[in-house]
C-alpha cells in the first residue's frame, strides 16, 4: 500500500524523500495471511500446441519443466527483484492449461509474512512462460508472451484487491 503525503496523493514505497531507491522496512508490521495470484499466457503456433499436447518436445515435459521452474522462481523472486523481500513462502501453485491459441499460466503463491507476494506469483508466472519459450523455441520461434498481471491479493493492510475487469477469473 503507498503511504500518503500530505496532499493525499499516493507516494512510491521504495523511494525515499531524496529519491533514492530503498527497502521499505516492514519491521514493524503485524504477520498476517497473504495470497496472490497471477495470470500469463504465451500464444503458441498450432503446431507447437500439438506437440506439447502429445508431449512429444525434443527438450521433455515441457509443463512440467515450466511448472518447476515457476514454484523455484517464486521462492527467489527476492535474489531476481532487488528491493524484495525474503519471504517465509508456505506454498506455490503454479498451473499451465493449453487452449486452442497458446498456454494459460496461472500462479498462486502464499505466506504467513509481513508483505505481501504478488511479486512473487507474478515472477512465476513470467518465469514458466519463459521456461516454455525456451522448451518450445526450437520449433516455434513466434512465440508470444503477453498479459502478464495480478490477478488477486489479499492480506495486509490493503486488504482484497480484486482486479476490477477480471472479477471471475481470479476466484
Amino acid at each position: 500500500m503507498s503511504e500518503k503525503n500530505p496532499s493525499d496523493a499516493p507516494t512510491l514505497t521504495h523511494v525515499d524523500a531524496a529519491g533514492k531507491a530503498r527497502m521499505v522496512d516492514v519491521g514493524d508490521k503485524p504477520v498476517s495471511r497473504r495470497v496472490a495470484v497471477a495470470a500469463g499466457f504465451i500464444r503458441l503456433s498450432s503446431e507447437t500446441l500439438k506437440l506439447l499436447r502429445e508431449n512429444r518436445l525434443q527438450k521433455g515435459d515441457a509443463l512440467q519443466v515450466a511448472r518447476i521452474a515457476g514454484i523455484m522462481a517464486a521462492k527467489r523472486t527476492h535474489e531476481l527483484i532487488p528491493l524484495c523481500h525474503p519471504l517465509p513462502i508456505t506454498n506455490v501453485e503454479v498451473n499451465i492449461h493449453l487452449t486452442e491459441e497458446g498456454a494459460d499460466i496461472r500462479a498462486t503463491v502464499k505466506c504467513d509474512g509481513k508483505t505481501g507476494v504478488e511479486m512473487e506469483a507474478l515472477t512465476a508466472c513470467s518465469v514458466a512462460a519463459l521456461t516454455l519459450y525456451d522448451m518450445c523455441k526450437s520449433v516455434d520461434r513466434s512465440m508470444v508472451i503477453d498479459n502478464i498481471r495480478l490477478l488477486r491479493k489479499e492480506g495486509g493492510r490493503s486488504g482484497v484487491y480484486i482486479r476490477p475487469e477480471e472479477k471471475g477469473e481470479a476466484e
